[in-house]
């Protein structure tokens, strides 16, 4: 496997890691009970997905 022949500078370093920075996930207000939650995932307040009840024992009939 092939070694650097020099050492990378902090600069070029920095160049390359300007991207790696962490982002805050979206989040979006439940339009049943108006939780705030991840978007794209199931409230965990009141458990609905876009509309229908997807946990719980209502949901498994």
């Amino acid at each position: 496997m092939a070694h650097p022949k020099r050492r990378q500078s902090k600069t070029r370093t920095a160049k390359r890691r300007t991207h790696d920075v962490a982002v805050a996930p979206t989040i979006a207000q439940c339009p049943n009970c108006g939780a705030w939650h991840v978007y794209h995932t199931v409230c965990p307040e009141c458990g609905y997905y876009r509309g229908k009840k997807v946990t719980g024992e209502e949901a498994a009939v």
